[in-house]
């Protein structure tokens, strides 16, 4: 039995010893980045239906007629029912304290998921004139994201390995094999700020009116690489 347990205690310290030489081996971490820039082809605008009346059950009759009208209109751009959804649905009240009067406002607001950007204008057009009153904001998409995530983490691991090799030939030493790869990717996407619309204002107006510029996916990435003193073949 004492001689198991010595034994036990022998196998124990050589698998610590082990486990130390491990993590005290010649390491260098370092990091890398890339960046691809991509001109959006998509949007999810995001738009407004308002009424404001002294009438609570008028308010929202009237907000109603014209959300219809919005939904029939999508329908009859081809838009997939999936591509638009309500996000959220208000009627509330405030006093005028003066009069002791209150104004009843009732909102619809609805999310389009547009996959054809040469749409926008057409689109915004026609929704104004069955209504629409405010748009909530514009975010830009590429249908191409997932590619172009891949070729920025390329361009990241690019980057690590080339630190990693500058600060070795310094040190006179030799990058090794990866040991450790953290990564983190990220999508900067223009977003236009929020503003309201007067009916008339893109009624029959045939103008461009979208700036979409171009979308940055950056692909952040931490390597953990072994070093050597001798040149791995």
């Amino acid at each position: 039995m004492k001689n198991f347990i010595l034994a036990l205690l022998v196998l124990t310290g050589t698998f610590a010893g082990a486990q130390t030489a491990v993590n005290t081996s010649p390491q260098i971490n370092v990091s890398g980045k890339g960046i691809v820039m991509a001109v959006p082809d998509e949007a999810i605008i995001t738009i407004g239906v308002t009424k404001r009346g002294a009438d609570a059950e008028k308010v929202k009759n009237d907000n109603d007629i014209v959300v219809d009208k919005v939904l029939k209109y999508l329908k009859k751009m081809k838009l997939s029912t999936k591509d638009y959804q309500t996000q959220r649905v208000y009627l509330n009240s405030s006093k005028d304290y003066k009069t002791r009067k209150y104004t009843f406002t009732a909102s619809q607001v609805i999310t389009i998921y547009l996959r054809d950007l040469t749409k926008y204008d057409s689109l915004l057009s026609g929704l104004t004139s069955m209504g629409v009153n405010n748009i909530q904001g514009v975010q830009f998409k590429t249908s191409k994201e997932e590619e172009y995530k891949s070729e920025a983490r390329i361009k990241a691991v690019e980057d690590a390995n080339k630190k990693a090799n500058d600060y070795a030939r310094a040190l006179g030493v030799y990058v090794g094999f990866p040991i450790l790869v953290t990564d983190n990717t990220s999508v900067s996407y223009p977003r236009s700020p929020m503003y309201a619309m007067e009916m008339k204002s893109m009624v029959g107006d045939s103008k461009e009116t979208l700036a979409a510029g171009e979308i940055a996916i950056t692909a952040s990435v931490n390597i953990t690489y072994a070093l050597s003193l001798i040149e791995e073949k």
